[in-house]
């Protein structure tokens, strides 16, 4: 049942994360609103205005996040909003302008919102597994990690997650605030999207079955399906109990499993799947060396990554808010064949 007749507010809403929470939301009978830059296009687009409920119960209004007081009357009449716009790219011409202000000044602008408006009791925010992992580390990842290796001109994107969140908490320290606070710290989200556009995380899937990449390089990624991700915010919204971050990942393949995975489920008999074996010493040094004319996002993260491995402790948000975390091979399966039905791989 849901627990407020008002509208749950959902920012960037045709987002690959944020458009799952208003498909679970609708599904589960509430009303949302979710903001947009452009509503006349996210109706024509109809991806959101589609779903089950959204005839009903789904409003889209407008709203920017460097424009100061654009969310004003998106809050007003919600008790629950649930901040997920920012953008996730790693190649950027202006790191500062293309990342750091949207994330940063987008969720100021939305707490901001919330505070004049009185009414919000919770305020849901998606951070990320980048404002805890700047880089290596022995041992495993929790909630108490911060990143504090990023910065603007090395890993801009994690640094652009670690300083929005660094922010919503800071902001939490007004004592006259209605409203409480709860965080999403999701790995690498993929899996089957409501919306066409191929997110940041599914680049490395397309890029496998595109002759993109030279072989199979000593790579893992943290992930986790979309769909878990969604109801992790939701349930955090439910539960009264609910606080702090919650690490959110199902595990963390590496790259030669997943080209595996995909290869035994038929991807290779119609796509250029990776064959040459260079998760090896040598391989990464030939790697390191042939990334240098990559894009200076791209060449930071491979450079940064090759050869780690990551080990996260999920516990909190498995004991918290009770999500029991998908099968990871089935995700990749079923990403895998949700990217085919847009038409994104093998291109």
């Amino acid at each position: 049942m849901p627990i407020t007749n008002t509208p749950v507010l959902v920012t960037g809403a045709t987002g690959f994360v944020a458009a799952e929470i208003v498909k679970q939301l609708l599904e589960a009978g509430y009303k949302v609103r979710g903001t947009t830059r452009n509503v006349a296009k996210s109706e024509a687009d109809g991806f959101l205005t589609n779903l089950t409920g959204a005839a009903e119960r789904l409003e889209l209004v407008e709203a920017d996040l460097l424009d100061a007081g654009a969310y004003d009357e998106a809050v007003t009449g919600c008790e629950y909003v649930m901040h997920v716009a920012s953008p996730y790219v790693l190649d950027v011409d202006d790191p500062k302008h293309d990342l750091l202000d949207p994330a940063v000044k987008g969720t100021l602008s939305v707490f901001e919102s919330a505070k004049r408006a009185s009414g919000v009791r919770r305020i849901i925010l998606t951070s990320s597994f980048a404002a805890m992992s700047g880089g290596p580390k022995d041992g495993v990842w929790t909630e108490d990690d911060w990143n504090d290796t990023s910065s603007l001109e090395s890993g801009s994107y994690d640094y652009s997650k670690t300083m929005a969140e660094r922010a919503a908490w800071n902001f939490m320290k007004d004592e006259e605030l209605s409203f409480d606070l709860v965080v999403i710290n999701p790995s690498g989200v993929i899996g089957p999207s409501i919306v066409s556009r191929v997110n940041q995380t599914h680049q490395s899937i397309v890029g496998a079955t595109r002759g993109e990449y030279p072989g199979i390089i000593q790579l893992s990624f943290a992930l986790v399906d979309v769909r878990d991700v969604a109801t992790a915010h939701i349930r955090a919204m439910e539960n009264p109990d609910a606080s702090g971050r919650y690490l959110t990942s199902a595990g963390a393949p590496s790259f030669r499993h997943m080209i595996d995975v995909a290869r035994e489920n038929g991807f290779g008999e119609n796509y250029k799947l990776p064959t040459i074996g260079l998760d090896n010493p040598i391989g990464n040094m030939l790697v390191k060396g042939a990334v240098t004319f990559q894009p200076k996002g791209t060449r930071d993260f491979i450079r940064s990554s090759l050869g780690r491995t990551y080990d996260l402790d999920t516990s909190k948000v498995q004991d918290e808010l009770g999500l029991e975390f998908r099968d990871m091979d089935q995700t990749i399966i079923d990403a895998m064949n949700d990217l085919e039905r847009w038409g994104h791989l093998g291109k």
